[in-house]
């Protein structure tokens, strides 16, 4: 098979995750193997664990699995429930319906609160169904922070809200794999009970590793919950981790990697981390109204910081306008997902980004809105310019 041709220049990865590597990131992988038995390495795990939760904002604990954000869903729904409990979830997006369809697998009776794909949970709509719920029969609530398909953000603090007003003793588990470390989360704070998340987005990471952050309450419910677990038992895990060890062989290299990007994010800090994300957002989002097309989030207290989604008009196809701008100008974009398929293109701004890498970004979408064909007005790109010009 003849080698692909070259394309000069740095290849654009604006996907919405996996997200680029920082060199530090790469450098830190590449370090030797250690024995993950060796005392060494005990140190290293027992600063990692203390430091996650640092960003997951949590005094609990926070489990490590060598698996995709998959994995961790598996494990918040196996550790906390029995086969025929239900749950309630929010169909806000792609992610939250295959997060759906695992519930189903296991043998979950999963209830489902439709959304139009357009804006984030609904709390009322939460907050009714549980009020109904008199005997308690809804064992948890389960929401996607942010749905990397549509760039709409729920507000959790507001489902929390919900959920105690409803005097409901439902577990709330959140997925949190496409803001963590990209949109402020508060663990503990929101009342959340198990936190999902991945390494490859917002912890600027290769795909491999996923987590769970784990509330008292829902440790209690591990004592009854009756859905059969081996390799996602929480309680080996804990044990090993008093000490900095794994149960089983850990993915060793991602961890160190895990190691620097959380130094790198403390030592942002986590507010400047989250104002960034903001601020590349909106800059984002400006240039898509000046280029006359349509946000698909709807509603703008759900808007994402992590991406943004962007509708092509009636009868112009995305996917297209994603193989001209990857042809073009070397640059990747995330694709429309179920529903969304061909009608929405998705700009990834999260993890270790900066402002001359949106320019980039957005010039390369304005560029390629042209090669397209796609009805547009030009400007985009230089209303971010202004912004973030203007706002340091």
């Amino acid at each position: 098979m003849p080698a692909s041709k070259h394309a000069p220049g740095r290849h654009f990865l604006q996907i919405p995750g996996p997200t680029n590597v920082p060199d530090r990131v790469l450098r830190a992988i590449d370090n030797p193997t250690m024995d993950h038995r060796g005392p060494e390495f005990g140190e290293l795990g027992k600063d990692i664990l203390a430091n996650l939760r640092r960003i997951f904002q949590t005094q609990g604990p926070v489990v490590i699995y060598p698996a995709s954000g998959t994995g961790a869903w598996e494990a918040a729904l196996t550790n906390t429930l029995s086969p025929g409990d239900t749950v309630l979830m929010s169909r806000t997006g792609w992610f939250a319906t295959l997060w759906k369809e695992m519930a189903d697998r296991l043998g979950l009776d999963a209830t489902f609160l439709d959304t139009d794909w357009r804006r984030g949970a609904d709390p009322d709509a939460i907050g009714d169904a549980l009020a109904k719920d008199r005997d308690h029969r809804i064992k948890a609530v389960c929401v996607v922070h942010n749905e990397t398909s549509t760039g709409c953000t729920s507000r959790i603090d507001e489902v929390r809200a919900a959920i105690d007003k409803a005097k409901h003793p439902a577990l709330l588990m959140v997925d949190t794999i496409s803001s963590l470390a990209s949109i402020d989360y508060k663990h503990d704070a929101w009342g959340v009970d198990v936190t999902v998340a991945g390494s490859q987005k917002g912890l600027m990471l290769p795909p491999g590793l996923s987590f769970n952050a784990i509330s008292p309450k829902a440790l209690k419910a591990t004592e009854t919950a009756k859905l059969p677990r081996s390799y996602w038992d929480w309680r080996p895990m804990l044990a090993a981790n008093e000490t900095g060890y794994f149960p089983f062989t850990p993915a060793t290299n991602l961890l160190y990697g895990l190691n620097a990007a959380v130094g790198m994010l403390l030592e942002e800090g986590l507010d400047n981390v989250f104002a960034r994300h903001d601020r590349h957002a909106e800059a984002t989002r400006r240039a898509v109204r000046v280029w006359g097309l349509e946000i698909q989030c709807a509603e703008p207290r759900h808007y994402s910081s992590s991406l943004t989604a962007v509708r092509v008009p009636e009868g112009h196809s995305a996917d297209a306008l994603r193989a001209t701008i990857l042809k073009r100008f070397n640059m990747s974009l995330g694709n429309g997902l179920g529903p969304l398929k061909d009608k929405v293109f998705r700009i990834g701004h999260l993890g270790d980004f900066g402002d001359l890498q949106l320019i980039g970004t957005l010039g390369g979408v304005e560029m390629g809105l042209r090669a397209a064909g796609i009805p547009h007005k030009t400007g985009g790109t230089q209303a971010a310019i202004d912004y973030l010009a203007g706002n340091a």
